[in-house]
């Protein structure tokens, strides 16, 4: 990952599992549990959002074992510098458009743990969301005007779907 190309979804998986670690330590079984959670509630369960292992993570050097060695002992894990100067550089990545299941999950994962960004870089991806959901409605009301004739049970959804976008998009304050 480029910090100028978008997350991909096994880097989400990362990003999560950075992220909850940069809140707190946590034992391993607990770790997989709470990404699953998180991630099955967003976006379906995929092939692709099953990459990073948590065995990688400590491989890497991103997060480190203590009083265990892995998932078999279900040790406990936190990061290392290393993992911190990851989950900063993750939380950097752009957001791929369109606003799929996965970018929705990416942009979720973002938002859930910006604050273990300093203040301009929040600013920053602040605005990198703002721009990607401007980018959504703009796309949506595209489409919009495109299908003017198609019938009022579609055009209705996507009237909908821009108006909630729009919310968001206020509650940003942008």
């Amino acid at each position: 990952m480029f910090r100028d190309q978008p997350l991909i979804p096994a880097e989400a998986i990362k990003l999560a599992a950075l992220g909850f670690l940069a809140d707190g330590a946590r034992r391993y079984g607990d770790l997989a549990a709470q990404i699953r959670q998180f991630t099955g509630r967003i976006a379906a369960p995929s092939l692709d959002l099953m990459g990073t292992s948590l065995e990688a993570l400590i491989i890497e050097g991103l997060v480190v074992a203590s009083e265990g060695k892995g998932m078999a002992d279900n040790a406990r894990l936190s990061l290392t510098p290393a993992g911190h100067a990851a989950l900063a550089s993750l939380l950097q990545a752009r957001l791929k458009a369109p606003l799929g299941d996965f970018t929705r999950l990416a942009l979720l994962l973002k938002l859930r743990f910006l604050h273990h960004l300093g203040p301009a870089e929040r600013e920053t991806q602040m605005v990198h969301v703002a721009e990607t959901v401007g980018d959504e409605i703009n796309r949506l009301n595209e489409l919009r005007k495109s299908e003017a004739g198609a019938p009022q049970p579609y055009l209705d959804w996507l009237d909908a779907d821009i108006a909630q976008l729009q919310g968001k998009l206020a509650r940003l304050g942008r």
